[in-house]
């Protein structure tokens, strides 16, 4: 349900950030290195804050970029470090800074060739096709995005050898070490001006561009979708895939029309989410609705968000379908026609992603394996090739090539749209079809998640609670039968709980962003039960969080 009246509606001026003042504050104002509000903190993917809000300015990514010379020197990493950016506006600055740092200290630094956005994805299959047989030299990789966050964030991520997300103890490194420097003034920091970086010999250019777009046959089956005739449509939403869509089109001669190939970084020509905020939530019918409304157009229709990490598929009987439901449907089809993969590739999903997909893989005789929230912890699996797919709740997804070999180690939205076009052209159902039968073999599980208000203790108590300390034994008239603190797929912390019964769950975990602790919930006996799900949900974490 939406939160706003006006969720659904095109953006008016008076929703528009001013990207002047952003970006004067992104330079001239400085973060008190004492306010805990202020200082670099890696969230689930990186450094995100607004430059209006002392969170996201110079200092940090000065500080950040420094760090990251730093943790590679420590740890031998001496190959070329990959720079992406997507189209967010404070994303321009902080590359430039950072390159400053980088050349500062000697660094190889590739960008992209042509000076345009880089998608998350194209980042990490840079690195991956870099790092493929070498013993040493390893690359890795920054992307200066916030992802699907509104027009006045910025973020910034780090992505070692390993080509994803960088593990909590690597994150944790990096941001001790770049507060330390923000205390300090800054001035361990090494870095050259701009225009010395951009012509320094150790800064080249890269083609992220060509190179992702040609591999594409490697991982999804173009030749299908071409040959099917089909009608797509995807529209970047004004993010860093706006290049490569038409690129995929012309380069495997595909009907795809780019409906949408504007570039603004106030995000002037979206539909507000359902808090009445721009972002570029892909997973969100209320900003999607421009693409919604065009779907009679298009036999398949895709959406990504502003780095391109995640997707949404959108379909002519059903419209944007949620996010779990895709998950279970591309899981259900990737593992009957993907006879190139290792005999026992896994399945992993997120603990707060649909148990339909619990009972796909059960259907399909593969190992799951349920991780806590974070793409970071499907790398090593999509490395070795011992998970052939990785999946999470908000619309984040990557899987092996057709003959097992990694594609990319992070989220891939341009893959996982893609994919629903193969699904359509190979099977002539749509995605939305192929779920309804499952779900008429399965059953039909209601899901959704609340955010409830959590101060910075509150968050801390839930972040670090024990199956004792939940005292219920029932959920939902029925007996509890797991309370997780702990992931089973790889033992990993939850940061937070999962009570389980035989057909309904619930998990609350704290915000790394805001000052909120969120509860997913799904029942497999309807939207009734769910809500009593929900509600008890709630008085299980008050009745924790009172006892302190």
């Amino acid at each position: 349900m939406s939160g706003n009246s006006r969720a659904g509606q095109p953006a008016q001026p008076s929703d528009l950030v001013d990207i002047g003042a952003l970006l004067a504050a992104y330079h001239n104002e400085h973060p008190d290195p004492a306010d805990p509000a202020q200082q670099v903190a890696f969230g689930t993917s990186g450094h995100r804050g607004s430059s209006l809000r002392k969170a996201f300015n110079s200092d940090h990514i000065v500080a950040i970029s420094q760090a990251i010379c730093d943790y590679r020197k420590l740890h031998g990493i001496d190959g070329p470090l990959f720079i992406g950016r997507d189209t967010h506006a404070l994303s321009e600055p902080a590359a430039c800074d950072a390159l400053e740092v980088f050349a500062g200290n000697g660094m190889r630094v590739l960008m992209d060739d042509r000076n345009g956005y880089t998608p998350t994805p194209a980042v990490s299959h840079a690195i991956i096709s870099y790092n493929l047989g070498r013993e040493s030299g390893f690359a890795d990789g920054v992307v200066v995005t916030p992802s699907h966050n509104p027009p006045d964030d910025g973020g910034f991520k780090y992505n070692p050898p390993s080509g994803g997300p960088a593990d909590s103890d690597v994150t944790r490194w990096i941001q001790e070490r770049a507060n330390n420097l923000m205390a300090g003034g800054l001035r361990e920091v090494r870095r050259i001006p701009y225009e010395r970086a951009r012509a320094a010999d150790s800064t080249g250019g890269y083609d992220f561009l060509g190179k992702y777009v040609d591999d594409l046959p490697s991982v999804v089956d173009l030749a299908a979708v071409r040959d099917a005739g089909l009608r797509i449509g995807a529209d970047p939403l004004g993010g860093a895939s706006v290049a490569y869509w038409e690129e995929i089109a012309n380069r495997h001669g595909l009907d795809l029309t780019v409906v949408n190939k504007a570039v603004d970084p106030t995000w002037s020509f979206m539909t507000l989410d359902s808090d009445g905020k721009i972002r570029t939530d892909c997973s969100s019918p209320y900003a999607m609705a421009s693409l919604i409304n065009q779907r009679s157009a298009y036999q398949v229709a895709t959406g990504n968000d502003a780095d391109a990490d995640r997707h949404g598929i959108v379909t002519p009987d059903a419209g944007l379908m949620n996010p779990n439901h895709y998950l279970a449907v591309a899981i259900s089809y990737l593992f009957a026609n993907r006879d190139g993969w290792p005999e026992r590739a896994a399945i992993g999903k997120t603990l707060v992603s649909s148990s339909m997909i619990d009972r796909v893989a059960a259907d399909l005789g593969r190992p799951l394996v349920e991780v806590p929230v974070g793409f970071k912890y499907f790398v090593s699996g999509l490395l070795d090739g011992t998970i052939g797919f990785g999946g999470e709740e908000s619309a984040g997804g990557a899987f092996l090539r057709m003959d097992g070999r990694t594609w990319t180690t992070d989220k891939d939205g341009i893959l996982m749209c893609l994919l629903a076009s193969e699904i359509t052209a190979v099977t002539g159902r749509s995605p939305s079809e192929h779920y309804a039968e499952l779900t008429a073999r399965f059953g039909e599980p209601a899901y959704a998640r609340l955010d409830a208000p959590a101060d910075r203790d509150q968050k801390k108590i839930l972040g670090s609670l024990s199956p004792q300390q939940v005292p219920a034994t029932e959920l939902a008239g029925e007996p509890i039968t797991q309370t997780l603190t702990e992931a089973p797929g790889n033992g990993a912390a939850i940061g937070g709980l999962k009570v389980l019964t035989d057909s309904g769950w619930f998990a609350a975990r704290p915000s790394g962003t805001e000052d909120v602790y969120k509860i997913y919930a799904e029942s497999f006996k309807g939207k009734e039960h769910l809500e009593r799900i929900q509600e008890e949900a709630r008085a299980v974490v008050s009745e924790v969080l009172s006892q302190g």
